[in-house]
């Protein structure tokens, strides 16, 4: 089975990019699954609306994830608890809407495949333990024996508090993707114990940008003059950026994974 795993969606230019590429993506590649991490995805770069996840689901993302950004639109915390394909961090604070893990099946109904959303501890908004609550949900669910896939986004600020989660998830899981930082690094590979896995799987956006904000005002910014505004997205053509995992059945592990960066200035 083939797994895409796309990063956060940035803006109007990364709806646009996913919705007119992705249908193509999953016939090219073969793929069963696909799972994008939405929490940007608003026209201001804030958060997602229930018509953008529409949208996505139209476009044939099965699964989305999201972030610290989750309930930047008052709106996500009604429709969330009833669409159980959007799922908010598992690691916020108890008694939050929706759910931060579920059960899904593939397209072609065969599989049985968990996604684990988690956000991490440092440098972001106050939330629960995320090792203790990683550690937590896989003591309930085993790969091979309640799931045939299981796949995990991280998203978080430091690579280290993401390089610690992926070998924490090695062998226990498919696949482990680190998401929010919007850049792409270049250490896509096969754990020891056959986990897939990125520290950063990038932006789906235009990355002619500060991590997809428009660059003269982000920079405006940074030297704190006065004319400069709050963020907004840049709006030039968007590269879509994550990995294709191809798993093993017998194992429910990766078999290969491959870098996706298609479209727009990251491929120039």
């Amino acid at each position: 089975m083939n797994l895409l795993i796309l990063g956060d969606v940035m803006g109007v230019s990364g709806r646009k990019a996913l919705s007119s590429k992705l249908p193509e993506l999953i016939i090219k590649y073969k793929i069963n699954f696909v799972i994008v991490n939405g929490e940007n995805s608003s026209d201001d770069g804030k958060g997602i609306t229930q018509d953008i996840t529409k949208e996505f689901f139209k476009s044939g993302v099965d699964v989305i994830t999201s972030g610290n950004h989750i309930w930047d639109k008052k709106d996500t915390t009604d429709f969330i608890e009833k669409e159980k394909r959007l799922l908010r961090p598992a690691n916020l604070v108890e008694g939050s809407p929706g759910r931060g893990f579920e059960i899904y099946w593939s397209k072609d109904k065969k599989y049985k495949i968990r996604v684990i959303n988690l956000v991490g501890n440092v440098f972001m908004r106050k939330t629960e333990d995320v090792f203790k609550k990683a550690k937590e949900i896989c003591n309930k669910i085993k790969l091979k024996k309640d799931v045939d896939y299981l796949v995990v986004d991280f998203h978080g600020e430091i690579t280290s508090e993401k390089n610690a989660a992926g070998h924490f998830f090695d062998g226990l899981a498919t696949c482990v993707v680190g998401t929010h930082t919007h850049i792409p690094t270049a250490d896509t590979r096969i754990l020891d114990k056959g986990t897939a896995y990125q520290t950063d799987i990038g932006m789906c956006g235009d990355y002619n940008s500060v991590i997809g904000m428009n660059k003269e005002n982000s920079i405006k910014r940074f030297f704190k003059e006065k004319d400069a505004t709050n963020h907004f997205p840049s709006e030039g053509e968007a590269t879509l950026s994550g990995i294709i995992v191809e798993t093993n059945s017998e194992t429910g592990l990766a078999k290969k994974v491959t870098r996706l960066i298609d479209g727009g200035s990251l491929v120039n």
